[in-house]
């Protein structure tokens, strides 16, 4: 048996799940958490004290359980490789932030070692540990490292308490001293076996939650796991956010933009079957954010919006997955990038073609539910967090209420083909 297929605790056999292909009978990995990876911006990186003997106390709000977990930890943006000397998962203590309940720690091995070292660039899997999860929980991540030569790789758009302390305090019931901040680092997915698939959504801040409340787990992806474990018939599906702060699909920006991360944040991710797809909205209010652009400049844009996702749902469709698209919200009123009824005409195009049937599986028309009836180019006020682009919680509420759950059929169910250069 290979190391990383070493059960380190004893634990019954999972149940029956998908392969990534869609068979029947296979004890595959399925995400049940994730986070997109990229370097944070300056602002949100670790303060030069943390580099070096820093414990991170990390907590994560699960979609679907599992009898076995197994974590990813990313070095994916490191320039050097990242040595941590141990990794442990324990059971956060009720309403107490940052505190665990110490009879549920339990030690990660990776191929059998407590301690592993990450090469630049690259992401490594913890040998598979009996620790069961319900499904909704939360799992709290503590890691040590001895020594930072650089920025470690992370998630600043966490909205969930990081606890930064001295020394190795993995195993501590309450880290102190500590320094709390709201983003995550080096943590990347927890994985689960017997459970039936994942769905990716891959966005921007508003798949990542701008507008939510910190540490309540109240994002529209949180909101449709809900909505997925309730149901019987989507019961065992994991829901993976893959919101991106300011994300755009064709330039970089906080990150990479979507076409380029597409292989690590969908493909990359273990169990997927299904792809919610809501971007473009900054790559529209980026044109114009800092001078007006000619008309064969916004024509240029749509144009490659709507190249740029075919090439997602082929990539998607090659690998079995498959896609709903959903509308761009209005943003009219958004102070940064202040749009004009050019930036509203191009949205209107994109979703025009989101709308009209062809290369995607299935539409969610977050549109059509969240825009304002007496000014379609705004958000709906009950449904605006205040800055008139990102959702509130009860928009958030609305968009997760209205994916169609039939979505989620089995993955071996039909799916239309793709009709290539459809306009």
């Amino acid at each position: 048996m290979h190391p990383l297929q070493r059960i380190v605790h004893a634990a019954p056999p999972p149940h029956p799940a998908l392969s990534p292909k869609g068979g029947e009978g296979d004890s595959s990995w399925i995400g049940s958490w994730s986070a997109a990876q990229q370097l944070p911006e300056p602002s949100n990186q670790l303060a030069p004290e943390a580099l070096k003997d820093t414990t991170l106390r990390q907590t994560v709000h699960l979609s679907v359980g599992g009898q076995t977990i197994r974590i990813r930890i990313s070095n994916a943006y490191g320039t050097a490789p990242l040595h941590l000397t141990a990794v442990h998962v324990a059971r956060p203590m009720p309403g107490l932030l940052g505190v665990v309940i110490p009879q549920s720690d339990a030690a990660l091995s990776f191929d059998g070692h407590a301690d592993v070292t990450i090469p630049a660039g690259a992401d490594v899997l913890s040998d598979p540990l009996a620790f069961p999860v319900a499904p909704l929980s939360d799992l709290t991540i503590s890691l040590h490292y001895d020594a930072l030569s650089f920025q470690p790789t992370g998630h600043p758009g966490a909205r969930a308490a990081t606890f930064i302390a001295p020394g190795d305090q993995v195993t501590t019931a309450a880290p102190s001293p500590y320094t709390m901040v709201e983003h995550w680092y080096l943590i990347a997915a927890v994985e689960v076996s017997g459970a039936r698939g994942a769905v990716v959504a891959l966005g921007d801040s508003i798949t990542d939650g701008r507008g939510s409340i910190p540490n309540a787990n109240n994002r529209w992806p949180d909101d449709l796991a809900k909505r997925l474990q309730a149901d019987a018939a989507t019961r065992g599906i994991g829901v993976l956010n893959m919101g991106i702060g300011g994300n755009r699909v064709l330039l970089d920006g906080l990150g990479p933009n979507a076409l380029a991360r597409f292989d690590r944040d969908v493909l990359g991710q273990d169990g997927v079957h299904w792809l919610i797809l809501l971007e473009g909205i900054n790559d529209i209010g980026m044109l114009t954010r800092d001078a007006a652009a000619p008309a064969a400049d916004h024509a240029a844009l749509v144009n490659r919006l709507l190249a740029a996702y075919r090439q997602i749902v082929i990539r998607a469709h090659d690998h079995g997955i498959k896609v709903m698209a959903g509308t761009v919200l209005p943003f009219m009123g958004f102070a940064y990038y202040h749009p004009t009824p050019e930036n509203e005409a191009d949205r209107q195009a994109l979703n025009a073609w989101i709308r009209a049937p062809g290369d995607v599986d299935a539409v969610v028309d977050f549109d059509a539910a969240l825009r304002d009836p007496a000014a379609p180019d705004r958000l709906r006020p009950a449904f605006d967090s205040g800055d008139h682009i990102h959702p509130s919680v009860a928009g958030y509420q609305t968009m997760a209420a209205l994916v169609p759950l039939a979505f989620f059929a089995p993955a071996a169910a039909h799916r239309p083909a793709h009709r290539g250069k459809r306009k």
